[in-house]
């Protein structure tokens, strides 16, 4: 069992262990809050209770990467956030510093070390290639974003008495906006598209807002495009799991914790493994309402699964998925990948990836709706709205010249319109003209915070 006693302002979980000679020893775990006490004692408590509880007890950076995988990354972390924290240790971090005596880690060192890592060149994937380009600033910053928690795990496990990492010094990262298409574009790309599953997860990516793995593990079950559905404008998609390939390895480290469906492998002595998987936050579980355009394709869609399950008949594998190959199976997104790359080639398309159409969609949404941050996070599933305004400061060019018009016709064109207002009593009123329409807009608090976070965001 452990306990908590708060230590001034801080909690300390409190437990017995065994140490390598069989002795019996306390420990002392210190956080800087009660629930964070709570939930560690929970979890020292479970573990003991199941015999799966290890102490932290490392005395190298390895050894804190060790536990601090072990103890936390397994418990908190997802599939794909493990298999690439777990790359960034094994090829970067245990090789460099991993030997180094936790006691020797300074803020120096740590500086030291970040700015040596823009010497040291990338590990590819492709055994037996080598390759000249070397770590990226943003290689470093997430190297950076790991080392900081797992040394502040280190602070409350009493390890060490301060974080090394907390202000270290980091490598300039200049961010370049993602490449999108304008909604001219992308309808232009759409018209000319040739393959029926690429039409249709552009229209959903774009309508939906959706991540590329929600789309692919989309169901049936979770899509109502009935008649009457379509009729009332209720017509939805429900975004609750997505497809993803993970390697056989890191399934086995974390267990099946999420995943809803293994599908078999087509080829044998395959190292990684195809899953229909719980979303990695529980912002991203959420409901969709679809245009009737879109609701068409997706029953038109349905209708052709159906027609080839009645031709392939027990050769079908019925997965009850949205996307699949002609025989059923899952469609991976390499394929979305492979024929986007090459509509785009085919047609000399400005170039983009699959996922820049999301960020299409959250700038339009972001427009037609005046402004409405929440309800654009609603359907992209951000668990920030700050995420959906980074996206917005991708402003497209086009729109940004028209802005320029609209505030010279607002503000520079002389007019005294002064004058004006008398006989404009008995005028029958006027549509709006689109600078009237900005300025109203303006006068809303969220339009105003979102133009103040464009602004910021292109100092």
């Amino acid at each position: 069992m452990a306990s908590i006693v708060k230590r001034r302002s801080k909690y300390s979980v409190v437990y017995k262990y065994e140490d390598e000679k069989g002795n019996e020893r306390s420990r002392w775990e210190t956080f800087d809050t009660l629930n964070e006490a709570k939930r560690r004692k929970a979890e020292v408590e479970f573990q003991q209770n199941n015999n799966t509880f290890t102490v932290p007890t490392a005395k190298t950076v390895e050894d804190l990467l060790h536990d601090y995988v072990t103890i936390y990354g397994i418990n908190s972390w997802a599939m794909s956030t493990y298999e690439g924290r777990i790359c960034l240790i094994s090829n970067y971090i245990n090789p460099i510093i991993g030997k180094m005596k936790l006691e020797d880690v300074t803020p120096r060192v740590i500086d030291q070390y970040y700015r040596d890592l823009l010497k040291v060149k990338k590990v590819l994937h492709n055994k037996g290639k080598s390759s000249s380009i070397y770590l990226t600033p943003h290689t470093v910053r997430e190297i950076h974003k790991l080392l900081r928690s797992a040394f502040h795990q280190a602070v409350k496990w009493e390890l060490i008495g301060r974080n090394p990492a907390e202000n270290a010094t980091l490598p300039k990262e200049e961010k370049k906006p993602r490449e999108i298409w304008d909604a001219d574009t992308l309808f232009n790309a759409i018209d000319l598209c040739q393959d029926d599953n690429l039409r249709l997860a552009l229209n959903l990516a774009f309508a939906c807002t959706l991540r590329m793995g929600e789309m692919l593990g989309l169901t049936w079950d979770c899509v109502d495009v009935s008649e009457e559905a379509i009729k009332n404008g209720l017509a939805y998609i429900f975004v609750n799991k997505e497809l993803q390939r993970v390697s056989k390895n890191v399934l086995e480290q974390l267990g099946e914790k999420g995943v809803i469906k293994k599908f078999p492998s087509v080829l044998g002595g395959n190292d990684t493994v195809l899953l229909l998987k719980e979303p990695k936050t529980a912002t991203s579980v959420r409901k969709i309402f679809l245009p009737p355009t879109v609701a068409e394709m997706l029953i038109a869609k349905k209708k052709e699964q159906e027609e080839l399950k009645l031709l392939l008949g027990d050769e079908y594998f019925d997965y009850n998925l949205v996307f699949t190959t002609p025989n059923g199976r899952p469609m991976e997104s390499s394929y979305i990948h492979r024929t986007m790359r090459k509509l785009i080639s085919d047609n000399n398309l400005p170039y983009v990836v699959f996922h820049s159409i999301r960020h299409t969609s959250i700038t339009y949404k972001l427009k037609i709706t005046g402004g409405d941050i929440k309800a654009v996070q609603g359907d992209s599933g951000h668990a920030q709205t700050k995420m959906v305004t980074d996206i917005y400061s991708h402003v497209i060019d086009e729109n940004r010249k028209v802005n320029a018009k609209m505030m010279e016709n607002a503000f520079y064109n002389g007019n005294d319109k002064s004058e004006n207002t008398e006989s404009e009593v008995n005028t029958p009123p006027k549509e709006e003209t689109d600078a009237e329409t900005l300025m109203r807009l303006l006068q809303k608090p969220e339009m105003a915070a979102l133009l103040k976070t464009i602004i910021n965001a292109g100092k």
